[in-house]
């Protein structure tokens, strides 16, 4: 059976959905792509472990698109881990030290370079964890029922 893709996906948005993969069936972790851990910050991959640990993962699909990323040091008081996922082409020296690095692409990923784990505050954990849970849970009605969108926005 071939493998197809979405044809839709954007660069950043095939590697998020490798690493996602690779988070899911070799960690255990459970991802949200695309999640607003706080007001003005918006990551890639939010993965939450089996211990409930939390890991961020930004997707850069190109040298430009790392250099124009400013905010990536906000998502730091957000994690217990950050990490980088790249394809195998990105130039992993213009990558901050003291930061994790995997090499992605639309199918899987691999963890070149564990980060260093920061232990977040247990109340911001809760936090994360049960805004996680919400943002998985409406994302999974949305796809079995589309038209309960409209009714949250207009509530």
């Amino acid at each position: 059976m071939a493998h197809t893709l979405p044809t839709t996906m954007m660069p950043g948005q095939l590697l998020a959905r490798g690493v996602a993969r690779h988070l899911a069936l070799a960690h255990g972790f459970a991802c949200v792509e695309e999640f607003v851990p706080d007001r003005g910050l918006r990551v890639d991959v939010m993965a939450l472990g089996p211990k409930g640990e939390i890991w961020i993962v930004e997707c850069k699909s190109s040298r430009a698109d790392f250099m124009a990323d400013g905010k990536w040091q906000g998502y730091l008081d957000w994690c217990d881990r950050y990490f980088w996922a790249v394809d195998e082409a990105f130039p992993t020296d213009l990558l901050p030290d003291g930061t994790g690095l995997m090499i992605a692409d639309a199918f899987d990923a691999e963890v070149l370079r564990m980060a260093p784990e920061s232990k977040l505050p247990a109340a911001r954990r809760n936090v994360l964890v049960r805004k996680m849970a919400f943002h998985a849970a409406r994302r999974l009605q949305t796809l079995r029922d589309p038209d309960a969108v409209s009714a949250w926005t207009s509530a």
